[in-house]
């Protein structure tokens, strides 16, 4: 608790005691109080309890030890790509994804007083999608580690001057004033969240489209990917997603994540995974879930 600014350490160890006293409507989620996620855990769950959490690891490691029922996690942005890390943490927590979340990401202006803003602090993402808006006012851009501990710290501070940018629930949480709100230079930026759980939740079947969500390493032998992706274009089963990264320093394991539509269970599927695992080392489901926006 002590890594947050001041202004956010009572929100934290309020929202922790209530987390405590009700863990199964808890949602861990990473960063300071008013940051994206929190915005995204009352959007996916209105009435539920949020718990902010320092680090990814951290908002894991509440749902593992039943501090939370489930963490939401930021997996990929419209603007920036793949979250770093999350391919890595996401099959070593153990945790199952039951439900996505898209949130619609828009900066504010924040500042503790009417004088006129000459630098602002936030996370390089933000800075980024705001450098057109901070340039025409002349303001400096300071890098910090998160857009809601950013306001915190302007709150803590109270530098004539000094602004951030930040969620506007941030301004609400530490009696900052609103400067301006929805700044970003593009009207396109949006974030998908994972919800994780404990155990997996299955869809019912034909209600609605889903998503399934797993990973596999292919083989170290030519065409492999071609082979291993062949029975889903075969059983006509739609990819929306696949991603490759390297895990350890070989350099000659290659992983994917990937995301397709419908589950196992529907007959397409469980033909286009089996080949899958035909041709892969291994094939691991983190989770299948029902479609929070259509893909087709």
């Amino acid at each position: 608790m002590d890594n947050y600014p001041a202004p956010a350490r009572t929100i934290v160890a309020d929202l922790s005691a209530k987390a405590a006293a009700d863990p199964a409507r808890a949602v861990a989620y990473q960063g300071a109080p008013g940051a994206n996620s929190h915005l995204a855990a009352l959007g996916y769950a209105p009435d539920c309890v949020p718990l902010p959490c320092f680090a990814f690891e951290d908002a894991i490691d509440a749902v593992r030890n039943g501090l939370a029922a489930r963490a939401i996690i930021p997996i990929e942005n419209s603007l920036h790509g793949r979250v770093a890390d999350m391919h890595f943490l996401l099959p070593e927590s153990g945790l199952a994804i039951v439900d996505e979340y898209f949130l619609r990401i828009r900066h504010c202006l924040m500042a503790p007083d009417n004088s006129p803003v000459q630098s602002a602090i936030s996370h390089p993402q933000a800075l980024g999608q705001c450098r057109h808006y901070l340039r025409e006012r002349g303001i400096q851009p300071v890098a910090y580690a998160d857009t809601a501990g950013a306001a915190a710290l302007v709150a803590e501070r109270k530098t004539p001057g000094e602004g951030a940018i930040a969620p506007y629930l941030a301004a609400e949480l530490y009696g900052l004033r609103l400067i301006a709100e929805n700044i970003e230079d593009s009207d396109d930026n949006m974030t998908r969240f994972l919800v994780l759980a404990r155990e997996p939740k299955m869809p019912i079947a034909n209600v609605g489209p889903v998503m399934t969500t797993f990973l596999f390493e292919v083989k170290n032998v030519p065409a492999a990917l071609y082979k291993a992706m062949g029975g889903f274009a075969t059983n006509g089963v739609n990819m929306t997603k696949l991603e490759s990264y390297q895990r350890g320093a070989s350099f000659a394991a290659t992983e994917f994540f990937c995301d397709i539509e419908g589950m196992p269970g529907d007959p397409a599927v469980d033909r286009a995974l089996a080949e899958l695992e035909f041709h892969t080392k291994w094939v691991r489901v983190l989770g299948s879930y029902r479609q929070a926006r259509p893909r087709t």
